[in-house]
């Protein structure tokens, strides 16, 4: 048969071609990749849900930086075959420097308002799949998640009071949501280069540091006392979080509506973050 025909022409074709539909290659592959790690994890309808989430979130940060002439990659996927998610999530590098504070809050608030917009539906609908069942008496492989407010708002509206000694067990949709409120709180930490970092110093200027290191101390006394699982991300925070380099116009300030759009994405970090996300 020949070569170009065959699925080894096809694969030897694709891995020596750049870019695929325009995107470079290896940011294909991951996405491929990621795809197939979290529907091993969790199913065909969690990695539908849980990738549209990611996608969106990145893209909202693509597009932007398209808009303002800042180069920037790809979204890069990680792959992850271990429960619970399947993935690490989703980056993208900024290569260029951002020319004004507008621009670094349009870019840093794009990708949580981009993955929200799909975080809340299908977390509506994915509680509206899934069903009430006794807690198991042995608790030893019980694993529970913690509940945000705004996870919490849409159990009671979707499913009502859940008396005691019962819990929810979510649908694959359901914890697709959930995951997708938990990466977007996360993202929006008032910390560093985080998309509420951004939009941090973005509000505040210079006197943004003031709220990081308060941020970062806070996270690691509670990571010491409270919760030790949060380590890693705790000792990235102390290693990246400290400084945000400035745009290149540092001195133009927000408008009203951007004021008001970072209040409530404060807002939403605060209903959405989960201090306690899984409950052993």
């Amino acid at each position: 048969m020949n070569d170009k025909f065959s699925i080894r022409g096809v694969i030897k074709d694709f891995l020596s071609t750049p870019s695929f539909f325009g995107i470079p290659r290896i940011n294909f592959i991951l996405f491929i990749a990621t795809s197939f790690t979290t529907y091993l994890i969790n199913g065909f309808s969690y990695a539908i849900c849980i990738m549209t989430i990611l996608l969106a979130h990145e893209m909202g940060h693509f597009i932007m930086c398209r808009k303002y002439r800042v180069d920037a990659t790809w979204p890069f996927f990680l792959p992850m075959p271990l429960p619970p998610f399947g993935t690490f999530g989703a980056v993208i590098k900024m290569r260029g420097r951002i020319p004004g504070k507008r621009a670094l809050f349009d870019i840093g608030a794009a990708g949580p308002i981009g993955g929200l917009i799909f975080a809340i539906p299908i977390t509506i609908i994915g509680l509206s799949l899934s069903e009430v069942h006794p807690i198991p008496k042995d608790s030893t492989s019980y694993l529970g998640l913690g509940e945000p407010i705004l996870f919490s708002f849409f159990a009671k509206m979707m499913i009502g009071e859940v008396s005691e000694g019962f819990d929810i067990v979510l649908s694959p949709i359901a914890f697709a949501g959930w995951a997708g409120l938990f990466v977007t709180a996360l993202n929006l930490l008032p910390i560093g280069q985080l998309d509420g970092g951004h939009i941090i110093y973005a509000l505040l200027g210079k006197y943004s540091g003031i709220v990081y290191k308060a941020g970062i101390g806070a996270f690691c006394i509670f990571t010491l006392f409270v919760y030790p699982g949060w380590i890693i991300f705790a000792v990235m925070l102390l290693l990246f979080g400290f400084k945000h380099p400035p745009p290149a116009d540092p001195f133009t300030q927000l408008d009203f509506k951007r004021k008001c759009i970072g209040v409530l994405m404060l807002v939403i970090f605060l209903i959405s973050f989960t201090p306690i996300p899984l409950k052993i």
